[in-house]
């Protein structure tokens, strides 16, 4: 059943949700040197960092319970009043205290490595807190389970999260995949270089579909895949499937997607084959969407990636513009015929297809219009 989104907050390298949006419309990109570790021994120097002045250890916490906290006061829900389910997507989790504790820092007690403490403590009168930890896409698999929430009335709101911090761990994974250090996402470039992290937490609220109270967005589905098909290699059917579990759960046509809020890693295998699901579900399905992606001005913010995307596809519908793919200069071979968005567009999409895909083939799709 489809959901209504009353509440969406962000943080993002570039600010808040407005900030984000404002900032994507003018294709900044919030890049800067790297603050974490040792730039030659990672082979990464450069991130989108979001630095609010405390400590790294438990900075996703700080950052996932301030957007709950905003989430909320939005919605103007209490959730003492209503019975409401937190749900926090993340891939990390809080992978930055325990490298904290392992150079000498306080010990991590294990339900700390969760987010229910942080997200209780900000919202009071919660039920229930889960972390869903998924990798790139657990934002959009727990925007799945909000929806299975409400329809089946376990819920009456569901407050959804995603978040992750930059950890050195990490950093030392995605050096060891390029030959020289990645300077800029590119997403969808034919010199893209590879990707780089990017610190990011979202909340957004869903009530169900029947709610009278005002709306930014509809979510009309969300489909999911988990293809097994590689640790971090994609797949091309399995993204496809998820793009196809939305339409058909969602009742809708591929030719009625008009705009796509990509996935876009800048990554040698993940961009080529965003693209050829996208034309083998949707433009042979009739569908010639405007594509767009935030990574080359947000980094990629893991956990909160597939909300950050929902975030930017409500803010395309109401503002009637579409903002440039950041960092993109000359599209790949592999997406010839697709229409990528160069510059900023006035345009009014109808239908926003939003992509978050993640290692070991967990993927997720979510379908969003006006309200």
């Amino acid at each position: 059943m489809p959901a209504r989104l009353t509440a969406s907050e962000l943080r993002t390298c570039l600010g808040d949700g407005p900030q984000t949006f404002a900032a994507l419309l003018t294709g900044r990109s919030g890049i800067g040197a790297l603050r974490h570790g040792e730039p030659s021994a990672l082979n990464v120097t450069h991130g989108y960092h979001l630095d609010d002045g405390a400590a790294r250890a438990f900075a996703a916490s700080r950052w996932v319970a301030d957007c709950a906290r905003r989430a909320i006061a939005t919605a103007g829900l209490d959730p003492r009043r209503r019975r409401m389910v937190a749900l926090v997507g993340t891939g990390l989790r809080e992978l930055a205290a325990v490298e904290a504790y392992a150079t000498g820092g306080p010990a991590v007690p294990a339900h700390r490595l969760h987010f229910g403490d942080a997200v209780r403590a900000a919202v009071p009168g919660l039920s229930e807190v889960v972390t869903v930890s998924n990798a790139c896409s657990a934002g959009g698999h727990a925007l799945a389970l909000a929806e299975d929430l409400l329809t089946l009335g376990d819920a009456e709101a569901v407050l959804v999260c995603g978040v992750d911090a930059t950890t050195e761990s990490m950093l030392a994974m995605i050096g060891r995949v390029v030959d020289r250090p990645t300077d800029a996402v590119r997403p969808f470039d034919a010199d893209r270089q590879g990707v780089l992290l990017g610190d990011g937490a979202a909340a957004v609220v869903l009530v169900p579909d029947d709610d009278p109270r005002p709306a930014l967005a509809r979510i009309v589905a969300t489909g999911l895949s988990c293809d097994a098909h590689h640790e971090t290699a994609p797949s091309v059917s399995g993204i496809a499937r998820a793009m196809r579990d939305a339409l058909t759960r969602g009742g809708r046509n591929p030719s009625e997607v008009d705009l796509v809020v990509a996935h876009g890693t800048g990554t040698a295998l993940n961009d080529p084959a965003e693209c050829e699901a996208i034309r083998q579900v949707l433009v042979a399905g009739g569908a010639d969407p405007l594509v767009t992606a935030v990574k080359g001005a947000t980094g990629h913010t893991s956990g909160a990636a597939a909300l950050v995307n929902l975030d930017v596809a409500q803010r395309c519908l109401a503002a009637g513009r579409v903002p440039p793919v950041v960092g993109l200069r000359r599209p790949l071979p592999e997406g010839t015929g697709l229409r990528f968005a160069t510059t900023t567009t006035g345009y009014a999409p109808r239908l926003v297809q939003c992509d978050a895909f993640g290692f070991g083939g967990v993927n997720a799709v979510t379908l969003v219009e006006a309200p």
